[in-house]
């Protein structure tokens, strides 16, 4: 089906106010994950590799896709952060959530927030989420500070919905991942592409051959140091657009969008180049990334987060950044890394 333009948020009264709650909480989380008095990412927080980067916009691109970042084919310098989603630091082989976030630089526009020249992409491994809106989510957070509490609080918090939850979050977090250069990521969640609403996703394209299968407590961040000793990893950029509320909801983090009703369209690459992530400058590399703030709404406008849990973000990650005193946004390309 052809891409719509009539998608549309729907937006509560009261809702600044609870998103302001909901940030509230997370700042908390990341109090009490403190290691020696400092507050760390409240959650993403296990670093599993920060590495320099490069992103290809494509030419000749369809009509819907040309806007904002994928208006005119370019290549820009870019930052990747790959992370588990605990607040704890915890062994690789526990079930959780991972993610790749990718920060472009040097992109000129007006900004949905600030006026850093960044566009960052956040994903995850899953196509979608358990929870329908960001009090679910933080409620499962929240609930889950204490294991043996977590089932009646979160009952308490989001009723019999618990039980709707509960175990696709479990079979989300416990599908096996053997390499993060060879999965799949995902935003989950839609933002603008000019007057289209889509979700993107990171294609693996190539990567070195690892040595054996993964093993280890870092298992990940080593698959990938050494991987990149030998070679890059790339990824296809893809955009899949909404069709109609039905089959592609905006507000509704829970619905998959299916790809025989709307396909994922090919708009860019990215390249990580061959990198030592044990050298000086590799460490280097590391260290800024791990200073920064990776947040969906430090985008173009044309590239506006949309629904009820990106929106939610807005107020949360920039009150996590804040309470961690998250580097500034980067002001021009890996130069000012030489």
């Amino acid at each position: 089906m052809p891409p719509s333009q009539n998608w549309k948020e729907i937006i509560p009264a009261d809702e600044e106010a609870r998103f302001a709650e909901l940030a509230k909480q997370l700042v908390e989380l990341q109090r009490m994950h403190a290691v020696d008095g400092r507050p760390a990412r409240a959650l993403h927080t296990k670093f599993n590799g920060g590495f320099e980067a490069r992103l290809e916009i494509f030419g000749d691109l369809p009509e819907p896709c040309r806007h904002g970042l994928f208006a005119v084919p370019r290549v820009y310098d870019a930052l990747v952060r790959y992370s588990n989603g605990s607040g704890v630091v915890q062994d690789d082989a526990k079930a959780d959530v991972r993610g790749m976030a990718v920060k472009v630089l040097e992109v000129d526009g007006p900004k949905a927030i600030g006026t850093a020249r960044t566009q960052d992409f956040l994903g995850i491994l899953q196509s979608t989420t358990p929870f329908r809106d960001a009090y679910e989510f933080v409620g499962v957070i929240w609930a889950s500070r204490n294991p043996w509490l977590s089932l009646p609080r979160l009952l308490f918090t989001v009723g019999l919905r618990a039980f709707s939850i509960l175990p696709k979050l479990i079979r989300a977090v416990k599908v096996p991942v053997d390499s993060l250069a060879e999965s799949r990521f995902f935003s989950s969640l839609p933002m603008l592409c000019g007057p289209y609403a889509v979700r993107f996703a990171w294609l693996p394209l190539t990567a070195p051959a690892a040595d054996g299968p993964p093993a280890g407590s870092t298992k990940y961040a080593d698959d990938l140091a050494d991987r990149l000793r030998k070679g890059p990893i790339e990824y296809a950029l893809e955009l899949q657009f909404f069709v109609d509320e039905g089959s592609t909801p905006i507000e509704d983090g829970s619905v998959d969008w299916p790809v025989d009703i709307a396909p994922y369209v090919r708009v860019g690459k990215l390249v990580i180049p061959q990198q030592d992530a044990v050298s000086e400058r590799g460490k280097r590399i590391a260290e800024v990334v791990q200073s920064l703030s990776f947040d969906p709404w430090h985008a173009l406008v044309e590239h506006r987060p949309l629904g009820n849990m990106m929106r939610a973000r807005k107020q949360a990650y920039f009150a996590c950044g804040k309470g961690r005193n998250a580097a500034a946004e980067p002001d021009g390309n890996m130069a000012w890394l030489k």
